[in-house]
């Protein structure tokens, strides 16, 4: 039999998500058939798939130990796997739940296909010293929410269940929460700032979903104003007010206007004579501010990243000027 104490951090959880946590390994047919046959208690008394746990219950798992035991070890890391060593971005607001960093471009999210080197959440847990042997039924710090790799700038990082059920929930409404971008597009824009309102396809729909339905479209809104511009380019602050993937870059790509070096939607000859011209070696896209409320305490958060270095020197060479507070 395993038993294991429920921690502040994991309370409030469903009794059947915590023991598929802590019983990774376990098909999920076998983790429902224990509770049906009573193989799961909590506080000695018959445990329910749907029953909330609090903190200190004593969730106790009937079976065979050694076999339970290796289900819900941590798994190894795989040959080769470094561990992080350090973060490789800047820290703008930490508290107990919450840690905002300004993310380098080119530092990927989460580990995925292709992907090489350490992550955005790899790197986090590190700064944050977690440990290697965390129960699974521990929460990890996690990011909330995405930027493209290639894009630099705020990103939060929930460090506590809680406060990343509170982010989701902000994020999926999207009401009180304001970001704003910095992009160096291609061109000059015809107005001193607009609106694209275009419906963007689903990134992420399956082939059978478009066999069956068409191409599912979704609203899509970007609010754009030039800061700074000359004949080949301008400087622009957007503002979405939807989370649509790539959206900014699809947007502009499909108004005239792409992101400089925007290897995907970007115009290929301009982005060669970006490098050459002005030494644009990345893409020019920055999370530049990140306004919400506190996912615990409910105040106003306010963040900022500042426009990295090699960026701020590609506006010099062009003569441009970024905004106060980018600097």
């Amino acid at each position: 039999m395993l038993e294991f104490k429920v921690s502040p951090d994991a309370a409030g959880q469903r009794l059947d998500k915590f023991v598929r946590r802590v019983l990774k390994d376990v098909p999920l047919s076998h983790v429902y058939k224990m509770l049906r046959t009573r193989k799961v208690r909590v506080n000695g008394a018959r445990g329910h798939a749907e029953q909330v746990l609090g903190e200190g219950d004593v969730v106790a798992i009937r079976g065979d130990e050694e076999k339970l035991a290796g289900a819900a070890s941590p798994a190894a890391a795989p040959k080769g796997e470094r561990r992080a060593r350090g973060p490789a971005f800047g820290v703008l607001y930490e508290d107990e739940h919450l840690l905002a960093v300004d993310k380098p471009a080119g530092l990927a999210a989460h580990p995925g296909t292709g992907i090489t080197g350490d992550t955005l959440v790899e790197l986090a847990r590190a700064h944050l010293k977690v440990p290697a042997d965390l129960p699974a039924s521990e929460f990890k710090p996690s990011p909330a929410h995405r930027l493209d790799r290639e894009t630099s700038g705020v990103v939060l990082v929930a460090k506590t269940r809680k406060a990343m059920a509170g982010l989701t929930e902000i994020f999926t409404s999207g009401e009180e929460v304001r970001k704003a971008y910095l992009a160096l597009a291609k061109g000059k824009m015809p107005r001193a700032e607009g609106k694209i309102d275009l419906p963007l396809s689903e990134h992420e729909q399956t082939a059978k979903s478009k066999s069956m339905r068409g191409v599912n479209f979704q609203e899509a809104v970007t609010h754009w104003k030039t800061l700074a511009s000359m004949k080949e380019a301008s400087l622009l602050q957007l503002r979405i007010e939807t989370g649509r993937t790539h959206q900014i870059r699809r947007h502009l790509q499909a108004a005239g206007h792409p992101v400089a070096g925007d290897r995907r939607y970007g115009d290929f000859p301009w982005n060669r004579i970006a490098k050459s011209r002005w030494g644009l070696a990345r893409m020019f896209l920055h999370a530049w501010k990140l306004e919400l409320p506190h996912p615990i305490t409910g105040a106003p958060l306010q963040l900022e990243a500042p426009l990295p270095a090699e960026l701020r020197a590609v506006l010099d060479r062009m003569n441009l000027a970024a905004p106060p507070g980018a600097r």
